[in-house]
């Protein structure tokens, strides 16, 4: 990509208006809509594959992270040739499955990317994602949570890779098969965060309502539903740092680092060094479990 830009730049074949390249996106990391571009193509190997055939719901900050901002659902117009929107309950979705769309949001300041927990057309989860959501703004204990989670499911024999939310949480992401329902991951969620809150009542809780949790970390098992959306790996997020969600190992989760320590200056190394974390393992043996749950009974459903 050229250094400056002062109109338009061409990415495969597809000409992409840009508009003051100048704007500082995150002005105490000092960077401009123009690198933001540029953070963007070299996060698109990685981020384009957990966005594409889903529902896009962007958060826009046409004023930079301190500014006005709203989530859009809505694709805008006018719209490029280039990209792709589906009809789905009465809203137009943008859908980013190439580079061009990407860096066409770019410029319009949408920062963070939060795709569909499914494809479009299906009804069908794509992965077992758990969310560990803090209490707390500033959380001291999320990564000694995660790694109790995450030695919980090792010992039901379930392999999984942590990520940051790139804010103050952090996600457990499992590949599934193809066929697994959101009901049934309800399920096996409910049955693991029941067994996590009675082994660390200290630590999780599984009470919805934000203001009963003390200070605790809430265990959603309720996120998958059709329709529900959670940060995609890879995406930026409107932090002071320009963090990044960034999937971890777990030898890096019991060393306690801080969400705030992958952002977008840095990730390209680190990309360069690990690749896809989250490509490096099967789908695990989740309907196993399920089945055992729903023969025996140990484990019943949430609803919203």
């Amino acid at each position: 990509m050229p250094k400056s830009i002062t109109g338009s730049i061409v990415i495969e074949g597809q000409e992409i208006q840009v508009s003051n390249p100048d704007k500082l996106l995150w002005p105490e990391a000092g960077i401009t809509k123009l690198i933001y571009l540029q953070k963007l193509t070299e996060l698109s190997p990685y981020l384009l594959p957990y966005c594409r055939d889903r529902l896009l719901t962007t958060i826009r900050y046409p004023g930079g992270i301190h500014g006005t901002f709203f989530y859009q659902k809505n694709a805008p117009e006018p719209l490029p040739d280039y990209v792709r929107t589906v009809h789905h309950e009465e809203i137009r979705y943008i859908v980013l499955n190439n580079l061009p769309t990407l860096l066409w949001l770019g410029n319009l300041a949408a920062i963070e990317f939060h795709p569909s927990l499914h494809y479009i057309g299906e009804n069908l989860p794509c992965e077992w994602m758990i969310d560990l959501d803090p209490s707390l703004e500033e959380e001291p204990r999320i990564m000694e949570a995660a790694a109790f989670v995450g030695e919980v499911l090792d010992s039901l024999g379930i392999a999984s890779v942590p990520k940051t939310s790139g804010a103050t949480g952090i996600q457990i992401i499992v590949p599934i098969s193809h066929g697994i329902t959101f009901d049934e991951l309800r399920l096996i969620g409910h049955f693991v965060a029941r067994f996590v809150t009675e082994k660390r009542p200290d630590l999780f809780t599984i009470e919805r309502m934000k203001k009963d949790r003390e200070d605790k970390i809430y265990f959603d098992y309720l996120q998958h539903y059709a329709g529900k959306t959670l940060a995609a790996p890879y995406t930026p997020r409107a932090r002071l740092a320009a963090s990044v969600s960034t999937p971890l190992l777990w030898e890096e989760v019991r060393q306690n680092p801080s969400p705030a320590d992958y952002h977008l200056l840095n990730i390209g190394e680190r990309l360069a060094r690990y690749g896809d974390l989250l490509s490096t393992i099967p789908p695990q043996p989740v309907d196993v479990i399920i089945s055992h749950l729903q023969r025996t009974g140990a484990g019943s459903g949430g609803k919203p």
